[in-house]
C-alpha cells in the first residue's frame, strides 16, 4: 500500500516526502506530519544587552518546541561564510572591526542577532525563541562618542586597540589666523539625535536554496539587487550566476534597505543548510533595534565674521559616533565625509577647517539614510550664518546674497575639495523671497509679537551631493556599482518591454522610466512596461541610491531608447527602400521625417524582425533588444542645491513649536515628471521636520535601547505637517543627454536646518537659542530657562 500510494497518488493527494526529507535537520529526530510546509521560518535571539559576553548557550528546550525545525547559534552561522568589514580605502588610516552574521563569543549592542530559530511558522519560532538560555556576563559599555574615544575608555574591539575609528581633517587656508583678524566669531555646540527611516514596510527576506542546482533566490525588501547578488555570491562562496536576487517594488527604504544585514545575511545560509525556503520579516521593535540608525553627531563650530558681514572663515570639529560596527559594503563613513567637506558649501570661504573622529560604541550601527550627512553640516553652517546676521543687525538674506559663490565664479573649488560646475544659489534665493513673500511675512511677524504671538522665520541654503561617481566606490575598492543600465526590447506587439538596473522604493522612477522611454522610442506611454529589481533579467547597475534613479538610470534610459528606435528605423528602411534619416517614429508608427505620413506600424516592423526575416536583405540583423548602460565618468558626485524657508509659531509658555508653512527652491536640472519631482521633495521635507522635531532614538546611559514602539519614536503625522510650497530653477547638467542632477534627497537635506533658524528667530526677544535636534518642547522650555 504504501509503495503504490508513494509511485501513483490520485491528483490532489499530499505525496509522503522521503524519510530524509522528514528528518528535522540537526535534531535527531522525524516527524509524522506529511503536511510539514516546504517553507519555514526564522526568529532571532537578539541579545538583551549593549556589550556581554556570552558564556554558554542552551537550546536543548528550544530543540524541542512544536514546529522546531532547526536551532542555530552564531558560531555555526559564522562557520558558513567569510567574514566582512565595512571598510573605504579612499580614507586613508581607517580602521574597521570584521563582522560575522551573528554574535559569537560577544555581543556589541543591545539588538544584536546571537541565536536563531528555524520553525513551521514565525509564532511557533518566536515561542522557542524564549526557550534558550544564555549565559552572560555584561561588559562595561561605550555610549557617547567623546568618552568612548578617551584612552581609559573600555575597547569594543581588542583587535583594533582603540574605539576611534577614523580621524581625518580637511583644511582649506589658514583658519586660525581668520579666526584672529575676525571682527565677531560665532559658536555652536551642536546635537544631532540618532533616528532612522521608519519604513513602512519593514525589512524582509525569503531564500531558498535548491541543491539540486545549487542555486540560491532570494526576495528581499533591498535597493540594490545587484550588489546583493555579489555579495551573498562572494560570502557564500556561490557561482554569481547562480545567485538571483529580486527586489520587487519596495515599500520605502530611505538608505535604510541599501546595505548587508546580518539576520538576512543569516537566512541565505539557513536555506542551504535546511535546503528548503526560509523567511523572516522584522517585526517594529526588531526594526528600532536593527535598522540602520543615523545622524547621531556631536558638532562644535566657529564662524568667523567680518564686521561688514562676510564669512572669512569655519572652524568644525565633529564627533561621530557609528556603533559597534561600520555598515556593508559601503562604510559607515559616508555621514562624517559629507560633514568635513559640504559644511558651508555654498559659500566662498578663505579659510576652513574640519575635523571629524569616527567612534565605535555599543550601539546599533549608523549608515545611510536619506541626505546622508547633509542636514548635520547645512544646520551647523547655516544656524551660525543666522546667528551672525542676528549679532551684526543684517537681513539673514543679505548675508547669504552677499557670501554666496559668485556666479561668474564656476566652475569652483570649494574649500572641501570638490568642483561645483554651475549653481544656481543666487536665482533659488531671489525665487524664494518672491515664493515667501518675505516683506509680508516680517510684517506678519511684527504685529504678531506686539500681540504675544511669537513667529519665526527661517532659511537654509543647502549644496547636495547627488549621483555618485566611480572615483567615490570604485577608488575606495568597494564593491558598490557607478553604473546603471537600461535593456529596451520591441515585442511582436508594437510595445515596448523595459528592463531597468534602478529600483523603485515608491519614488515613481518606473513611471519616469516610462516616459523617457517612450519619448526617445516615440510610442505613448501606455506602450511601455517597465520591470526592475531581477538580477536575473534587469541590467547590472548600483540600484537606488544617492538621488540617482533619473540622473543615471534615466540617462541610460535615454541611450537605450535612442538605440532601440535607430534599429527599429533600420529595418523599416530596408522595407520601405527609404533611408533610415527619412524615416521616424511617432505613436506608435513610422512616419515619413517630412509630410509625417503613416509608412507602416511598430507591429509590422516586429513581425518582419522576428517572423519574416526572408524578406529582409542579406547580411540584416534585426536588432529588437538593446540594452546600454552609463557611467558618470569624471565625476565623484554630482552637485544640486536650493534653499528653503520655514514659518514657525513657538508658544513660550509651553514649549510647543507649530509648523505653520514651508518653502523650497531647489535646482535639480531637468524635470521628467514634475508632479513626481515635487512629491518626492515633499515627502523628504517631512522626514526632516520630523528630525528637526520629533524623531530621536533614546538610549540610556549603559547603552540599553529606551526606544522600542512608535508611542515612543515619534513621526510627523499629516495633521502637523504644513502646506509646503516648492519653486523650481532648473539648470540643467552639462555632459548629460538628460540634464537631470537628482531630487530624492533635497527636501530631507535643509528643511532641519530651516526649521533651526525659524525658532531661534521666534525666542529672539527672549535671548534663547537652540542648536539640539530635535526640538522637543521640554528643549524650548530649557531653552527659554523655565526648567532646569
Amino acid at each position: 500500500m504504501s509503495e503504490a500510494r508513494d509511485s501513483g497518488a490520485a491528483i490532489g493527494r499530499s505525496v509522503p516526502r522521503p524519510r530524509a526529507d522528514r528528518l528535522l535537520a540537526g535534531q535527531g529526530r522525524f516527524t509524522d506530519d506529511i503536511s510539514l510546509p516546504r517553507m519555514v521560518h526564522a526568529a532571532f535571539l537578539r541579545s538583551p544587552h549593549p556589550h556581554a559576553r556570552i558564556r554558554s548557550i542552551d537550546v536543548a528546550a528550544a530543540a524541542q518546541a512544536p514546529g522546531v525545525v532547526r536551532v542555530v547559534t552564531g558560531a555555526e552561522i559564522a562557520a558558513q561564510c567569510k567574514p566582512y568589514a565595512g571598510l573605504h580605502q579612499l580614507f586613508s588610516g581607517m580602521r574597521v572591526p570584521d563582522q560575522v552574521p551573528m554574535a559569537v563569543d560577544v555581543a556589541r549592542w543591545q539588538g544584536e542577532p546571537v541565536a536563531v530559530v528555524v520553525a513551521v511558522s514565525r509564532a511557533q519560532a518566536e515561542d522557542a525563541v524564549e526557550l534558550i538560555a544564555v549565559d552572560w556576563e555584561p561588559l562595561a559599555s561605550v555610549v557617547d562618542p567623546r568618552a568612548g574615544a578617551a584612552p581609559d575608555a573600555p575597547v569594543i574591539h581588542a583587535a583594533l586597540g582603540t574605539n576611534v575609528a577614523y580621524d581625518g581633517t580637511v583644511a582649506h587656508g589658514d583658519i586660525d589666523a581668520t579666526l584672529t583678524a575676525a571682527a565677531i566669531i560665532v559658536e555652536g555646540d551642536f546635537t544631532f539625535g540618532r533616528h532612522t527611516g521608519v519604513c513602512l514596510e519593514t525589512r524582509s527576506i525569503l531564500a531558498d536554496y535548491r541543491a539540486s542546482d545549487e542555486t540560491l533566490t532570494v526576495y528581499e525588501s533591498h535597493q540594490c539587487p545587484a550588489q546583493q547578488q555579489d555579495i551573498f555570491a562572494r560570502l557564500l562562496g556561490l557561482a554569481d550566476n547562480k545567485v538571483r536576487v529580486v527586489c520587487p517594488d519596495v515599500g520605502g527604504a530611505f538608505g535604510i534597505k541599501q546595505q548587508l544585514y546580518g539576520d538576512e545575511l543569516a537566512v541565505c545560509i539557513l536555506s542551504r543548510l535546511l535546503r528548503r525556503p526560509v523567511k523572516f520579516v522584522a517585526d517594529r521593535l526588531e526594526s528600532f533595534t536593527s535598522d540602520i540608525h543615523a545622524r547621531e553627531h556631536r558638532v562644535k563650530a566657529r564662524l568667523a565674521v567680518s564686521a561688514d558681514g562676510r564669512l572669512l572663515g569655519l572652524d568644525v570639529d565633529d564627533w561621530f559616533g557609528i556603533g559597534a560596527y561600520s555598515q556593508y559594503p559601503r562604510s559607515s563613513i559616508g555621514e562624517g565625509s559629507h560633514v568635513l567637506r559640504i559644511t558651508g558649501a555654498a559659500y566662498d570661504l578663505a579659510a576652513y577647517r574640519a575635523r571629524m573622529r569616527m567612534v565605535l560604541q555599543n550601539k546599533n550601527m549608523v549608515g545611510h539614510y536619506r541626505s546622508v550627512g547633509h542636514p548635520i553640516a547645512i544646520a551647523v553652517a547655516e544656524t551660525l550664518i543666522d546667528d551672525a546676521a542676528r549679532k551684526l543687525g543684517i537681513d539673514p538674506v543679505e548675508i547669504r546674497r552677499r557670501n554666496y559663490i559668485a556666479e561668474a565664479g564656476y566652475p569652483h573649488a570649494s574649500h572641501g575639495g570638490f568642483v561645483f560646475e554651475q549653481l544656481s544659489l543666487h536665482a533659488c534665493l531671489d525665487k524664494i523671497v518672491a515664493l515667501m513673500d518675505l516683506p509680508r511675512l516680517r510684517r506678519e511677524q511684527d504685529e504678531s509679537r506686539r500681540k504675544g504671538v511669537y513667529l519665526g522665520i527661517g532659511l537654509a541654503s543647502f549644496v547636495e551631493l547627488t549621483g555618485t561617481g566611480p572615483d567615490y566606490y570604485g577608488k575606495g575598492e568597494v564593491r558598490v556599482s557607478a553604473q546603471d543600465g537600461c535593456m529596451v526590447k520591441l515585442e511582436p506587439s508594437g510595445k515596448i518591454r523595459c528592463f531597468s538596473s534602478v529600483t523603485d522604493q515608491g519614488q515613481g522612477v518606473d513611471t519616469a522610466i516610462g516616459q523617457i522611454v517612450a519619448d526617445m522610442v516615440g510610442v505613448p506611454f501606455d506602450d511601455v512596461a517597465v520591470f526592475s529589481g531581477d538580477t536575473e533579467v534587469s541590467p547590472y547597475g548600483g540600484g537606488a541610491w544617492a538621488s540617482r534613479g533619473a540622473s543615471m538610470g534615466g540617462e541610460a534610459a535615454v541611450r537605450a531608447g535612442r538605440a532601440l528606435r535607430e534599429n527599429i528605423l533600420a529595418v523599416a528602411g530596408c522595407v520601405l527602400q527609404a533611408r533610415p534619416d527619412e524615416l521616424a517614429i511617432e505613436q506608435g508608427a513610422v512616419v515619413n521625417a517630412g509630410d509625417r505620413r503613416i509608412r507602416m506600424t511598430l507591429a509590422e516592423v516586429a513581425r518582419i524582425g522576428y517572423f519574416r526575416q526572408d524578406l529582409l536583405p542579406a547580411g540584416m540583423q534585426p536588432e529588437l533588444s538593446v540594452v546600454r548602460h552609463y557611467v558618470p565618468h569624471g565625476r565623484t558626485f554630482v552637485a544640486t542645491n536650493g534653499i528653503q524657508g520655514s514659518l514657525v509659531e513657538v508658544d513660550p509658555d509651553t514649549g510647543f513649536i507649530r509648523l505653520l508653512r514651508h518653502f523650497v527652491v531647489h535646482d535639480g536640472g531637468t524635470m521628467i515628471n514634475p508632479m513626481l519631482v515635487e512629491e518626492q521633495i515633499r515627502g523628504g521635507v517631512v522626514q526632516g521636520l520630523g528630525a528637526a522635531l520629533y524623531e530621536e532614538i533614546n538610549y540610556g546611559t549603559d547603552g540599553e535601547l529606551t526606544t522600542g514602539t512608535m508611542a515612543d519614536y515619534l513621526v510627523p503625522m499629516a495633521f502637523e505637517m504644513p502646506d509646503i510650497d516648492i519653486g523650481h530653477v532648473s539648470v540643467p547638467l552639462s555632459g548629460s543627454e538628460l540634464g537631470a542632477k537628482g531630487v530624492g534627497e533635497a527636501g530631507t537635506a535643509g528643511a532641519s536646518a530651516a526649521v533651526i533658524n525659524a525658532v531661534n528667530d521666534a525666542l529672539a526677544p527672549f535671548d534663547a537659542h537652540l542648536t539640539q535636534l530635535p526640538m522637543s518642547p521640554e528643549r524650548v522650555l530649557r531653552a527659554l530657562r523655565k526648567i532646569a
